[in-house]
């Protein structure tokens, strides 16, 4: 009798053991799956911030809110506008209103940014855009009376606010965008007046530098040239 129980304690003692191991190795596997897939609240995805890691910081805002600019002063039009500001004015003669085919090349424009010329049929919305449209859609923006004022979209943040701020005040019949033709001037502004000539002229006020006092420039050039084009559509 004592040999049959010692067998039996043997034997229990033995699937004790048996039980042990195999709850011990179920939960070694789930851990290393809880380990390799992270955990559900997201904390496992989050980079370690030491070592080699990268982070990479979203894209600048290109006109960003919340700007403040220079209330322009009042001057005797567009050319004391742009002496008080260091710009120029320069004019060009239309040659074209014609529209371009969707085969046809590129159009090449006799000043950057274009003041006229040939251009897309469909003209461009007013807005204030972080990405420019078209160049030749702009051009038939400025046919329908609008004045386009240009700016390199490497001005300071606090700049490229205060023009988003000027615009915001008073957006009739405005656009602004940042130069895509590799002008020369940090700040342009153009238009296209009916007159004179057939097709009108091409007008440019052109600011190598930005400095509070274009917005006096800016203003002239927009208080003699806006809704004066070959087209005034609303």
């Amino acid at each position: 009798m004592e040999e049959g129980g010692d067998r039996n304690q043997n034997q229990l003692l033995g699937y004790l053991v048996a039980t042990v191991a195999v709850v011990l190795a179920t939960i070694a596997v789930v851990a290393m799956v809880a380990s390799i897939g992270g955990g559900s609240d997201g904390d496992a995805d989050e980079p370690d911030p030491g070592g080699d890691v990268t982070v990479r910081e979203a894209g600048p805002d290109v006109l960003p809110e919340g700007g403040l600019f220079k209330i322009p002063e009042e001057v005797d039009g567009p050319a004391a506008g742009a002496e008080a500001a260091g710009c120029e004015l320069r004019t060009f003669r239309a040659k074209s209103r014609d529209h371009v085919g969707p085969s046809d090349p590129p159009v090449e424009y006799g000043s950057d940014p274009p003041t006229s010329g040939r251009h897309d049929p469909v003209p461009a919305p007013d807005g204030a855009y972080a990405e420019s449209p078209d160049v030749q859609k702009l051009v038939h923006t400025l046919e329908h009376s609008r004045v386009i004022v240009w700016f390199k979209d490497d001005l300071p943040a606090k700049a490229r606010a205060s023009l988003k701020a000027y615009y915001d005040n008073d957006s009739q019949l405005m656009v602004l965008v940042p130069d895509t033709t590799g002008m020369d001037y940090e700040v342009a502004a153009t238009a296209w007046t009916r007159k004179p000539g057939k097709d009108g002229t091409g007008r440019l006020l052109g600011c190598t530098e930005y400095n509070e006092d274009v917005y006096t420039a800016i203003e002239e050039f927009k208080q003699a040239y806006r809704g004066r084009g070959l087209e005034l559509v609303p």
